[in-house]
């Protein structure tokens, strides 16, 4: 590092703590110190290279993230109910606590973009019709039947607007745990496409269902708590005007965005500069952000449709235009493992500190874990209804689709990153509203979905997860076709042929006069079942293609 640097670092450190200081004499003494902030991502992410290799090496059966889930329960029990004050306890208070809109803003755009830009755009486009259902009238039918659920099922007497909003999170699907097995096994193009674009678009319109009725909840029944400051009273005609708004304000701004971006990569076209390549990958992650902020804070709009659509734009057209597609590729597959690293963690986190404050309190016992294990199930039955009644359409139009499909499709409606997102905002932002004293009904209603929430989504990572790849090959959908199993010879055919003749080329070479062929064999798969017949037809290509300028291979 060079003096100026290092210079301008100090100079910056000293301004910093000259700030801090004056702003911390303002505050109270026995508040944590905001550098406690940064060591719970860290904490978690060290965390996760260790579950990481362990998972890796021993159970591979394991979903990466419902582990980091687990983990974070368990901090949050400990931190819960040990009253740690410590670093790492201080840090987990203050990241349980977080703010609902800095959380949303802090995880969903990166985790959306990346999920865009990692679609087959060509199929995603000619099924748009069918993720349309997936999408629309199949969430809404799903919130409406959790919400009955919920309302008519469930003790909890909860108000019939958060029922809805409940709902509405548990209608977003999220295939993180099913994505690379459907990769691993060969599954048909076809069913990746649909589960990945539900998904995706699922996430949109999930998340604008849940602002109204969230809106709706907050004004209609939380106005002794001050909920006609903060919530909007909506009514039928205002909800469905929000509704378009907000999804096709959305569209229009990513739109807006996308074409933003493309203009930016075009710019930077000197593919030749690694450090431009670099700022190709910093202008994707930075116009993802800004493109929330703006569609959700300044115009308020759907954030969540406007960073699609401008991922699926980029995606669609920005192709030919990004310079080094495998940097873009690992940066965006580091990224959002970072992402839901901590997101998964400190929904653990919450879910566990949670558990632990209903325990103690008796607001939440064993009758509760067997409301949340019939939900489990009737979650099932209302995803299966709704996809059979669609079935019809759905069968005909775009990519079709037949029943075994269908049934997996059901099976792998995992729910994850939004649900425990917005179930954290949620539960945060009634909590600011009541005091955070866990004292009022409210408090009590959103602390109870939230555990649903959390404990639906840890479930179906791991349950759903963990047994997806049986049902996968018991329904014969990670069975090659022949078409298939042909290309793959052929493909191992060219492959074994370029290696041999590769190695004939490299024996010719004085430096390896002395190679041992056998142990070369040995460890060179492609030559291992090597015939000297077929040796001897390389060794004459080779002699013919060289002509005057052969050398003998030293065999």
């Amino acid at each position: 590092m060079s003096w100026n640097r290092l210079a301008l670092l100090l100079g910056l450190c000293l301004a910093c703590a000259a700030a801090e200081n004056a702003v911390q004499e303002e505050k109270d003494e026995e508040g944590p110190e905001p550098a406690y902030a940064v060591l719970f991502p860290v904490w978690t992410l060290t965390l996760g290279v260790v579950a990481f290799y362990v998972l890796s090496r021993y159970a591979r059966i394991l979903p990466y993230t419902a582990v980091m889930f687990l983990l974070g329960t368990i901090m949050g029990i400990a931190a819960e109910l040990g009253n740690f004050q410590d670093h790492i306890g201080e840090s987990i208070r203050i990241w349980t606590g977080i703010n609902a809109e800095v959380l949303l803003l802090v995880f969903l755009p990166g985790l959306l973009f990346r999920d865009a830009m990692s679609q087959n755009v060509h199929l995603f486009v000619f099924s748009i019709a069918q993720l349309l259902i997936f999408a629309f009238p199949m969430v809404l039918a799903g919130t409406a039947l959790t919400a009955l659920v919920a309302f008519y099922i469930f003790p909890f007497g909860w108000p019939f607007n958060l029922a809805m909003a409940f709902g509405a999170i548990l209608s977003a699907t999220d295939p993180v745990a099913v994505a690379a097995l459907l990769e691993e096994v060969g599954a048909p193009p076809r069913l990746k496409v649909h589960i990945a674009g539900e998904s995706l678009l699922n996430d949109g319109s999930a998340i604008v269902f849940y602002s109204i009725f969230y809106e709706k909840y907050i004004y209609d029944d939380l106005a002794d708590l001050g909920g006609h400051d903060e919530g909007e009273d909506i009514d039928l005609g205002k909800g469905i005007a929000m509704f378009l708004q907000k999804a096709l304000g959305g569209f229009a701004i990513g739109l807006m965005f996308g074409l933003g971006q493309l203009a930016i990569l075009f710019l930077l076209d000197r593919r030749v500069s690694r450090e431009e390549n670099i700022v190709q990958v910093t202008s994707i992650i930075g116009i993802a952000y800004l493109n929330y902020y703006t569609a959700d804070f300044v115009w308020e709009t759907s954030g969540v449709i406007s960073t699609v659509t401008a991922g699926l734009v980029v995606k669609l057209f920005g192709g030919a235009a990004i310079n080094d597609v495998k940097l873009l590729e690992d940066s965006m597959s580091l990224f959002e493992h970072l992402l839901n690293t901590v997101l998964f963690t400190l929904g653990g986190v919450e879910w566990g500190a949670v558990v632990a404050t209903g325990e103690k309190l008796g607001k939440w016992g064993g009758k509760d874990w067997g409301y949340l294990v019939l939900l489990y199930i009737l979650l099932h039955i209302i995803r299966a209804l709704i996809f059979t009644v669609t079935y019809p359409v759905t069968v005909r139009i775009g990519l079709k689709t037949d029943p075994k499909e269908t049934f997996f499709q059901v099976y792998g409606g995992l729910r994850g990153a939004l649900g425990i997102a917005l179930a954290i905002a949620l539960d945060n932002e009634v909590s600011d509203l009541a005091g955070g004293r866990f004292e009022t009904t409210a408090e009590l209603h959103t602390t109870q979905a939230f555990l649903m929430i959390g404990g639906i989504a840890f479930m179906t990572l791991v349950i759903n997860g963990i047994t997806a790849g049986p049902v996968l090959r018991k329904l014969g959908l990670a069975n090659s076709t022949e078409a298939r199993q042909k290309i793959v010879q052929s493909i191992k055919i060219r492959l074994r042929a370029d290696a041999i003749e590769d190695f004939v080329d490299l024996l010719t070479q004085p430096r390896f006069h002395h190679t041992n062929f056998a142990l070369i064999k040995h460890h060179v798969p492609f030559l291992a079942d090597l015939k000297r017949s077929q040796l001897l037809e390389a060794v004459a290509k080779h002699k013919d293609e060289h002509g005057s300028d052969y050398s003998p291979p030293y065999l």
